[in-house]
């Protein structure tokens, strides 16, 4: 597979040097040229196959080319995690994605990328820096899937007050290669300081960065992976119409369900949920897109306003607000949604779900009472484990989550954090003074 960037045709890369880039330098996002046929593969998968396998026979086909004989064992140390199907009702299944070191569904772009970059490095010499901007679950799994991986320095910027204190403490925990730096601003500002500094051709002549967001396409391109899996393993049921509801902020997820559709996989269509952030549901509606400063919810990870990932959904439909949504709906939920929904289906199911997973289920409830969806089977995806946002889960439900292990891990760990204006001159220095070259 070849890339191009979104803003310019012209400017193409093979996966790895989008990998270890992340970003195109006209400050664009790679993506396929492409797309590769795949249904008689998706057709063809075995239902009863782990996980593992199913991403290793995918993997192959996509970026064979760029591992040759280590593609498998690329494929196998970076998912010795599962996702797991979960019947909610009659016409909703769960896709739990929360199995992983973090607790959350970017474990799974993260772990392949760590494992694709450390194999791209491997006897180069050669050193990369992240520079990764998260809401909450990405920097915890970034810091999780590259800690202590050679040849890599990892540096997360996170909105300061805007966290779950557990997110917090995941990603201002880990130490060694991987520095917190706790910025003074809002998600965007984090996401914005990212994007200048990828465009710096002074800072990129000094420092070798990549990115480790949805931004890179090897963390984006792996969570195609599960939609494909969750196929698979629900093919048998002779569905008529089939649905992903996806609890959306930055718009890689969903941009990675587009994709496994574009290269063939047969689903009916995409519901993107969202909190009261609702740029994209508002574009999908008027053909008009307006992004705005952010506002803070209890879902706080989807509190984005200018979602980055959408020029790449652009890309994908050539701009074409018809076709895009023709294949995506979108669906707004309200906190008071938002915790109505955790505790409907705390008080129905005994069992918690996550606000951000809340806002999916609520989405894929919405679609099926308004949209005459007859007997479609629509999968949600669970993001994150409720434990990640206990106070919220706690305050719906009036109960409290099981505490997994690794999250009662982190919250026993000392925060270590540097704190930082919202301002690209200090993010500049800073990486300068500490990952420059001193030649």
């Amino acid at each position: 597979m070849r890339f191009a960037s979104t803003r310019n045709p012209s400017l193409q890369v093979d996966f790895r040097e989008a990998v270890l880039t992340g970003l195109a330098p006209d400050g664009g996002l790679y993506h396929p040229i492409e797309q590769p046929d795949l249904r008689s593969l998706f057709l063809g998968l075995n239902p009863e196959a782990p996980f593992v396998d199913t991403a290793a026979v995918v993997i192959e086909r996509l970026f064979g080319d760029s591992f040759g004989a280590d593609t498998d064992s690329v494929v196998r140390r970076a998912f010795p995690f599962s996702p797991a199907l979960v019947p909610l009702g009659d016409q909703i299944d769960i896709l739990e994605l929360f199995h992983g070191p973090s607790c959350a569904f970017k474990d799974f772009g993260a772990s392949f990328l760590a494992s694709a970059m450390e194999a791209f490095l491997a006897g180069t010499g050669d050193r990369a820096v992240i520079l990764t901007a998260t809401s909450g679950d990405t920097g915890s799994a970034v810091a999780q899937a590259f800690h202590n991986r050679p040849n890599i320095e990892v540096v997360l910027l996170y909105p300061s007050g805007r966290v779950s204190r557990l997110q917090e403490q995941q990603l201002t925990t880990v130490g060694d290669n991987v520095t917190a730096l706790e910025v003074a601003g809002s998600f965007d500002d984090c996401q914005r300081l990212v994007k200048e500094a990828f465009v710096d051709s002074e800072l990129r002549s000094s420092v070798r960065l990549t990115s480790a967001n949805s931004i890179n396409l090897g963390r984006l391109l792996p969570q195609a992976l599960y939609y494909i899996y969750a196929f698979a393993l629900l093919r048998a049921r002779m569905i008529s119409e089939f649905y992903f509801c996806v609890p959306s902020g930055n718009f890689g997820n969903l941009t990675a369900g587009i994709l496994a559709w574009s290269w063939g996989l047969p689903v009916s269509g995409f519901i993107a949920a969202t909190n009261v952030n609702d740029v994209v549901p508002d574009y999908l509606r008027t053909g008009t897109y307006s992004p705005r400063a952010s506002i803070q919810t209890v879902a706080n990870a989807m509190d984005v306003g200018d979602p980055s990932n959408f020029e790449r959904m652009l890309a994908i439909f050539d701009a074409d607000h018809a076709a895009l949504s023709t294949l995506v709906s979108g669906v707004v939920a309200t906190d008071d949604q938002i915790r109505a929904t955790m505790r409907q289906v705390y008080e129905d199911k005994g069992l918690f779900i996550d606000p951000h997973t809340a806002a999916g289920v609520f989405g894929a409830q919405s679609f099926l009472a308004e949209e005459g969806a007859g007997d479609a089977t629509i999968v949600t995806l669970a993001t994150a484990h409720p434990a990640k946002f206990v106070e919220v889960v706690e305050e719906a439900c009036g109960a409290t989550p099981p505490l997994p292990e690794a999250l009662a891990a982190a919250l026993q760990r000392q925060k270590h954090s540097v704190p930082i204006a919202a301002e690209s001159t200090a993010f500049k220095q800073y990486l300068l003074k500490h990952y420059g070259s001193h030649d």
